[in-house]
């Protein structure tokens, strides 16, 4: 997302590929169709930035000129004043408009982005129960993350070389090397920890290298020029075959981003400054506001669903519009100003500016992660928001991997039942465990996030997880309950989701997708036989159990598509809010029809036993998300430790068909 200054040569074609590449990204982050592939924008800006950080450091080395430092602090002076201006801006504003949750939040997400980990941060804290992306307002900062661990090990890598035996043949098989090495890992590291693959410097190196081969290709072969107006072309193809060819869906970065990497490397080799799609001056005046325009697209898209406005063509219009006078603005007040100051000044009068700057934005976004800032909302507000973190306290240390599930036991007395599913067994356990002590019992749950007890289930989108993640872990949890011969098992999961795909209206693209599959892959969930299938492995799979213990079904709880306690608090805050979350129960039904059929079939085959929420949780006409302005679930489809103790007494029915 920079634009380095460097004393190679300006590049009037490099300049207009930023601009396809940051337009690229905001119309895939607003959402624009045609545009599903527009996070290619980024790979595109890897790519920039090793073929310019690759010239200036190699141009020092011949002329025995290289000094890290003042290579470190070109850096600094470029991504650094712009990036705080964000952080001071969002800090003040967050202060006044955020609910305490999100602004702790918004510091803590301040500080990985100054210390330059948004990248570790987002991978460590990404998951299921994580909040959504249109909730984290700096996640784009984790490419600042990556592009500033290059930069920092870039130089170290070619100055090591060149040391090693100075000449550009060294530098060039030394990155031919490092480019195969992170191109490997890549591709292997997409489809086995995805979201490592996507966040982190190593599975992304070979992008950035990838330019730099281009600058050292483009000096020392001249007779590629003319191919030129070829490689041109045939770039903008590969990137046209990209915008075709990948989704949402697709693993990154594997190696279909090699179809937007050889096409900006193709393009960037052609050197065709004149051609009217790079040279043209609207090109040309996005491109050179391309890093301030990409700071400040993410937190305007926010903004719009912080607003519930995200799904309106005139405000996602109004968004695009903002997002490019932002970037403007920054641009002419921030960027180019600084850049000037600093540029001025000595080593010692920049670092001590720089900072002073950092102490400044590090210590407000300090006191927004660690210091009291309750008070500031209405305590009715407060105690919506809070619900969101009204979760089971045992569930991180409880939750299952791939290789098993940790011996937990919730309740006193002798084990009662096994709770087995994803991420919902945790979303009631506490409520089943109230009715087991109620009884003197105990119980346990064998649960993995997104992991329904299925046979034979995988994964169709592998970028989170491996294909089979989940049948691995079912085959597990079937060799334990051979531990507990007769022990009853209660299976829960938000089963109607991985048959209909999400019901969130921003995830609709990605609910046309088949989320599993068993046998037979499917590509769409309407495709003819998937909901069949789907819904014969559910009763198979009851029954194989039921064989020689007790098993019961739980129907499926009510999802509301929004953030419950997000959207009930947020609307007290803006003066919308009035009553409380419901949903009608015929559009509940119509979501779930499959897994009750399904459901009620293994009833009838093999005498499982149904345990339905729907009389604790609606009425004859509505379920509710929230009951007198408090939130039944700490988001969209996961009950809270305040909702789930409506269940108790659905449980309780368990304890008395034990004791009957």
């Amino acid at each position: 997302m920079m634009h380095p200054a460097n004393p190679i040569e300006y590049r009037s074609d490099i300049n207009g590929l930023r601009a396809y590449a940051v337009m690229a990204v905001l119309l895939f982050h607003f959402k624009i169709p045609g545009f599903a592939a527009g996070f290619i924008g980024v790979d595109v800006f890897f790519v920039i930035s090793g073929f310019l950080m690759t010239g200036i450091i190699v141009k020092g080395l011949e002329k025995s000129r290289l000094s890290v430092l003042q290579f470190y602090m070109a850096r600094v002076r470029r991504i650094v004043p712009a990036l705080l201006a964000l952080l001071a801006s969002l800090l003040v504003l967050g202060y006044f408009f955020l609910l305490t949750l999100d602004y702790k939040a918004l510091g803590t997400q301040s500080i990985s982005a100054m210390a330059f980990l948004s990248n570790v941060y987002f991978w460590r804290t990404a998951g299921y129960f994580d909040a959504a992306a249109h909730e984290k307002w700096l996640l784009h900062t984790w490419t600042l993350g990556v592009e500033a661990q290059f930069y920092v090990l870039l130089p170290l890598y070619l100055l090591s070389l060149w040391k090693l035996r100075p000449g550009i043949r060294t530098l060039f098989y030394g990155l031919i090397f490092a480019f195969i090495a992170s191109l490997g890992l890549g591709i292997i590291a997409s489809s086995w920890q995805p979201v490592a693959a996507f966040y982190l410097l190593p599975a992304r190196g070979w992008e950035f290298l990838g330019g730099g081969l281009v600058f050292l290709l483009g000096r020392d072969a001249p007779r590629l020029k003319q191919y030129a107006p070829h490689m041109f072309w045939l770039g903008f193809a590969l990137w046209l075959a990209a915008m075709l060819l990948i989704d949402g869906q697709t693993a990154w970065p594997s190696g279909w981003a090699l179809l937007p990497v050889l096409g900006t490397m193709l393009i960037i080799l052609a050197q065709q400054s004149d051609s009217v799609l790079t040279a043209h001056p609207v090109a040309q005046w996005l491109g050179d506001r391309s890093y301030s325009i990409y700071l400040w697209h993410w937190p305007v898209m926010v903004a719009l669903y912080f607003a519930g406005l995200q799904d309106h063509w005139p405000w996602i219009v109004v968004g695009l519009c903002f997002s490019l006078l932002l970037g403007h603005l920054s641009f002419r007040w921030v960027e180019t100003p600084s850049r000037i100051a600093l540029s001025s000044g000595t080593m010692t009068k920049q670092l001590v500016a720089l900072a002073s700057a950092v102490m400044v934005v590090g210590a407000a976004a300090a006191s927004a992660r660690l210091l009291d800032v309750d008070g500031r909302r209405a305590p009715e507000i407060e105690l919506a928001a809070a619900e969101q973190e009204n979760k089971d306290p045992r569930r991180k240390g409880c939750e299952g991997k791939t290789t098993g599930a940790p011996d937990c036991i919730y309740g006193q007395g002798p084990l009662a039942a096994i709770l087995r599913g994803d991420s919902h067994v945790f979303a009631i356990v506490t409520a089943l465990e109230q009715a087991a002590v109620n009884n003197h019992k105990s119980v346990v749950p064998w649960s993995m996030s997104a992991c329904p007890a299925m046979d034979g289930i995988r994964f169709s989108d592998t970028k989170t997880r491996a294909a089979d993640a989940c049948d691995i872990f079912n085959k597990w949890a079937d060799g334990e309950m051979l531990k507990h011969p007769g022990v009853p098992i209660i299976l829960v999961s938000r089963t109607s989701f991985y048959v209909m795909g999400p019901n969130e209206p921003d995830r609709q693209e990605e609910a046309k997708y088949a989320p599993v599959y068993f046998e037979k892959k499917y590509k769409f969930q309407n495709e003819p036989g998937f909901a069949e299938e789907y819904a014969g492995v559910l009763v198979a799979t009851a029954c194989r159990i039921a064989k020689d213990r007790p098993v019961y079904l739980m129907r499926p709880i009510p999802e509301f598509g929004i953030d419950v306690p997000k959207t009930v608090s947020r609307g007290l805050m803006l003066g919308g809010g009035s009553g409380d979350i419901k949903l009608p129960v015929g559009e509940y039904m119509r979501r779930n029809k499959i897994v009750w059929d399904a459901q009620d079939a293994a009833e009838k085959q093999c005498g499982v036993k149904i345990l339905d929420p729907l009389p604790y949780l609606c009425d004859a006409n509505y379920c509710y998300g929230s009951k007198n302005g408090r939130p039944l679930y700490h988001d969209d489809d996961h009950l809270s430790e305040y909702g789930n103790k409506f269940l108790i007494p659905m449980f309780e029915r368990i304890f008395m068909d034990q004791a009957g």
